[in-house]
């Protein structure tokens, strides 16, 4: 049973990750969930304040990476908050609207839509925001990757 166990564990992991590329997958939840059924099935035993501390530490840290990444990739190319929620709208949209590469353009797009529309910027204006917005964006997968990677590992450690 202990195989199957870890599988599950590893399973939810794994979608935790795949939340770095399908923003609308709670991938900290699923990173909890491990958690959890890990004491389920063994013990919580190995969990103690430190260990709940140390992952909430971890999971601001998330929160305050993937948004300050996207505002510091919009605002250092010029963008405004508009620029900031029209990435972050094009983030949950693109992949739904444009399978695959979505998750890229949809960034792009909105932060472009937003500049233009609400602060009537330059088309050219615009193009560099909604690039910077792309800057962002990869700025935070792969900020949210190395902090999710750590807090699997520190539970690896710990267990």
């Amino acid at each position: 049973m202990d195989y199957i166990y870890w599988t599950i564990i590893i399973v939810l992991f794994a979608v935790a990750f795949a939340g770095l590329l399908f923003p609308i997958i709670p991938g900290v939840l699923f990173i909890f969930a491990g958690f959890v059924l890990y004491g389920v099935f063994f013990s919580f035993e190995a969990f103690n304040w430190l260990f709940w501390t140390v992952q909430v530490l971890f999971v601001i840290l998330l929160f305050g990476a993937d948004y300050i990444a996207n505002m510091i990739g919009v605002k250092k190319y010029g963008g405004s908050k508009a620029g900031v929620w029209g990435s972050t709208i094009g983030l949950l949209a693109g992949p739904f609207i444009i399978p695959v590469v979505g998750i890229v353009i949809g960034p792009f797009i909105g932060a472009v839509l937003a500049e233009l529309l609400v602060k009537r910027k330059s088309v050219s204006d615009s193009v560099r925001i909604g690039f910077g917005s792309v800057i962002g964006f990869i700025s935070s997968v792969a900020a949210k990757g190395l902090i999710q990677a750590l807090m699997i590992i520190y539970f690896l450690f710990i267990v």
